[in-house]
């Protein structure tokens, strides 16, 4: 696997774009990270005031640079508007794979669509252009929306994680790993948009 911190990826079909998140992006996306505190409660990260999200979108942007993490804003093409965020984390080019995650998308956006598109775009993106052998997602053990929303598109549960992550509030959570191998995408790939 190649995967390039250099590149500038942009992803889209006619539901949604994914392109590099930037420091414009701050503005872009104020709307939907404030409109509810709770948006991604479950996360390490807080987005719900206009401070931490120009640090969450700064801190996106060094790691970028840093090698290890890409960043990108999630447009919505039907909507014309912006609708969140999400990346690709623990990218092994020596492994073959990388992780799915940190997404969040604005309430008013969730079950459009939009993120089973999104999901297509970076699954296809890593199995059919970089040649991944294996994609991981994980969340809070807490989070069924979430979980549900990975095992919708596939995501073979692999364990638990305890004590795992400190949030926030000082909570350590359990964490929940999925994963979808090459072999798997490939057969449920033809099938994966059309799939509700």
């Amino acid at each position: 696997m190649n995967f390039s911190f250099d590149a500038d990826i942009i992803l889209e079909n006619e539901m949604a774009r994914l392109q590099p998140l930037r420091m414009e992006d701050s503005k872009n996306l104020l709307k939907v990270a404030t409109e509810d505190k709770n948006l991604i409660r479950y996360s390490p990260a807080q987005i719900y005031n206009e401070e931490f999200l120009k640090e969450y979108v700064s801190k996106s942007i060094r790691e970028r640079k840093a090698g290890s993490r890409y960043s990108f804003s999630i447009f919505d093409k039907v909507r014309n508007a912006y609708a969140g965020s999400t990346s690709f984390l623990n990218i092994s080019n020596a492994d073959g794979r990388l992780e799915i995650g940190g997404t969040w998308i604005g309430k008013s956006f969730q079950r459009t669509g939009l993120n089973r598109n999104c999901k297509f775009l970076l699954l296809a993106f890593a199995f059919d252009q970089l040649g991944a052998e294996r994609v991981e997602f994980k969340t809070d053990e807490r989070n069924h929306a979430s979980r549900t929303a990975i095992e919708k598109i596939g995501g073979q549960l692999e364990g638990v994680l305890r004590s795992h992550t400190v949030l926030p509030d000082g909570f350590r959570r359990n964490t929940v790993y999925y994963s979808i191998l090459k072999d798997e995408w490939n057969n449920m790939k033809s099938a994966f948009i059309s799939t509700h």
